[in-house]
């Protein structure tokens, strides 16, 4: 059997002398893996982390693994090969889906939000942007976050904190007493619009919160731990002296 489909490159891994088991996240049929004959050789660029395929799959039986061959659309790696941080984010996305999603469970609105995370690496805001996109992957696995209104009063206005128990915002009156307890809600995740200068703190508090709940609803249920590119990307930005801004 075969189809065609456009995928994102997540992964790659060398399989005997000259081929590559390849993962993807493609638009109408999930994160699918696939072998790629000659991927080590002169295609090997073409099938890089960050890469948009316009994909062929060819398998004898649909539960097989398959072969890929692959022809470009686009990529993502080319446009942010000279900044280290964008670059992390870029790997960090992709680690993130190849850990996170099963096999072959379409998640078409994940995919373009990954196109639109990765075609917008070079706007001025698009580190909030990866977090945003960490917040809509999770919803998208079924743990969404509700940073809207208050978990112990209903209020919607005033909210400091997210509970690490449940994911639901606190308000600043209701959370103070537990403000050790509770993680730091970024302006930027309630209000994008109206949330002022863009503050590496609060990067930072947007990326402890969606770690916190990917790490243990989406990784742990899988027996798998957080992703070293995510991690690297997480210290990058730590140590970063410069902070992009809005």
């Amino acid at each position: 059997m075969e189809w065609k489909d456009q995928g994102i490159v997540l992964a790659r891994r060398r399989h005997g002398e000259t081929s590559a088991i390849v993962s993807a996240l493609t638009r109408d049929n999930g994160r699918h893996l696939g072998r790629v004959p000659g991927a080590s050789g002169r295609s090997a660029a073409l099938y890089q982390p960050g890469t948009l395929l316009s994909l062929t799959w060819r398998g004898r039986l649909p539960e097989h693994l398959g072969t890929f061959s692959g022809e470009l659309v686009e990529s993502f790696v080319a446009q942010v090969l000279e900044d280290p941080l964008r670059l992390g984010a870029l790997a960090a996305a992709c680690a993130i889906i190849d850990a996170a999603l099963p096999e072959r469970e379409p998640h078409v609105t994940l995919f373009d939000a990954t196109v639109d995370l990765l075609r917008g690496l070079d706007r001025s805001d698009w580190i909030a942007q990866y977090v945003r996109w960490e917040v809509q992957a999770l919803a998208e696995l079924g743990f969404g976050l509700d940073l809207e209104r208050c978990a112990a009063t209903g209020q919607t206005d005033d909210l400091a904190f997210v509970s690490p128990r449940s994911g639901r915002a606190v308000s600043r009156p209701a959370g103070a007493p537990y403000a050790d307890r509770l993680f730091a809600l970024p302006p930027f995740l309630q209000t994008p619009s109206t949330a002022g200068p863009l503050r590496t703190e609060d990067i930072l508090d947007g990326l402890a919160i969606t770690g916190h709940f990917l790490e243990r609803n989406v990784l742990a249920a899988n027996d798998r731990p957080m992703p070293a590119a995510r991690i690297q990307f997480v210290d990058r930005l730590r140590r970063s002296a410069t902070m992009p801004t809005r």
